[in-house]
């Protein structure tokens, strides 16, 4: 039976920036809301040949989460599997890995994703720590965004073969604006990874926004060519989304010419996956009216901190900017 020995970092949680200090054990939360490591659900897939387990529960509160019913659990009202032993998921893994589906496949990967996973770290080391005693050359990926304390981050390198790394946004302003926390963890995080562990890196990747963050991607490259010209970043392009369900996404055009952007400034590894039939090619509009249209659309959707911080929020535990289905809100006349 598991006791939840291997938690015990929840008692007093500082896994993240925010370092709320709750007893996520005894049922308290924190800003990303979440108590026991909960599963949402897993499955084989076939692009990363990989068994993915996915989270629930972030310490971000992204306006254009594209997984928010994920990430903003238990506020979204979805219902999901809930917490599962390790060993038990450990054995779901290792027979799943048996089935002819996988093997037709190639899946030999084990990946952590969500939500946010770093939230979950001790849950993650204790499940790689059992499937690496039954498969020690196992490869474990990991996907994040890269908000969690240093050593934090120290520890999900150490279990991680390859880590998928998202920057949001790079000016403070506006990863304020857009996340509801501090980029400057997740800037730090990045070049420790890039400058320590570049062969961990998978790929740094941004969605592009247009009229939201597509100006930051150029700034986000030259952070990167700084550290190393050779890292892999790549362009997503957004699809409308949670409090972004009516915004635009960005052209084909938009995502050609950021990646051609940033191979200007001198990152050489550049690609970009996604883009909008009939999206926008820019937006064009200053700094500072893009940051008065996202908070704009925060008001609209029912938080009015300006600016916005989710960690010192007194509204943190019940935010009415997250539990709202999307086509209810309407967009901005």
């Amino acid at each position: 039976m598991d006791n939840h020995g291997y938690l015990k970092d929840l008692k007093n949680c500082q896994l993240c920036p925010w370092k709320c200090g709750v007893n996520r054990l005894a049922g308290e939360s924190g800003v990303c809301r979440v108590g026991l490591p909960e599963v949402a659900y897993t499955g084989l897939t076939q692009v990363l040949k990989t068994f993915a387990v996915t989270l629930l529960g972030c310490s971000f509160r992204c306006i254009y989460c594209n997984a928010y019913r994920l990430s903003q659990y238990p506020d979204s009202g979805w219902m999901y599997r809930g917490y599962v032993q390790p060993d038990s998921l450990v054995h779901e893994v290792l027979d799943a890995f048996k089935t002819n589906f996988a093997q037709n496949m190639g899946v030999e990967k084990l990946s952590f994703t969500g939500g946010e996973p770093s939230i979950h770290t001790p849950y993650l080391e204790e499940v790689t720590a059992q499937m690496r005693e039954q498969i020690p050359e196992l490869e474990v990926g990991l996907a994040t965004n890269g908000f969690c304390t240093p050593q934090t981050m120290k520890r999900l390198v150490d279990i991680s073969s390859y880590i998928n790394f998202e920057i949001k946004a790079f000016d403070p302003e506006l990863h304020h604006a857009v996340t509801g926390a501090p980029v400057e963890p997740v800037l730090e995080n990045a070049e420790f990874i890039a400058c320590e562990n570049p062969e961990k890196i998978r790929v740094f990747r941004t969605v592009v926004i247009p009229g939201i963050n597509d100006s930051e991607v150029p700034k986000i490259a030259s952070f990167l060519r700084d550290i190393d010209p050779g890292l892999p970043y790549r362009l997503v392009g957004f699809r409308p989304h949670f409090l972004l369900y009516y915004h635009p996404g960005p052209s084909k055009n938009l995502m050609q010419n950021l990646v051609e952007e940033c191979n200007d400034l001198g990152l050489k590894n550049v690609d970009y996956s996604g883009y909008s039939p009939g999206g926008v090619l820019s937006y064009g509009s200053s700094f500072n009216t893009r940051l008065k249209n996202i908070y704009n659309i925060l008001n609209h959707a029912g938080c009015y901190n300006h600016p916005r911080n989710c960690g010192s929020c007194p509204e943190n535990q019940y935010c009415p900017a997250i539990v709202m289905e999307p086509w209810t809100n309407l967009p901005l006349k």
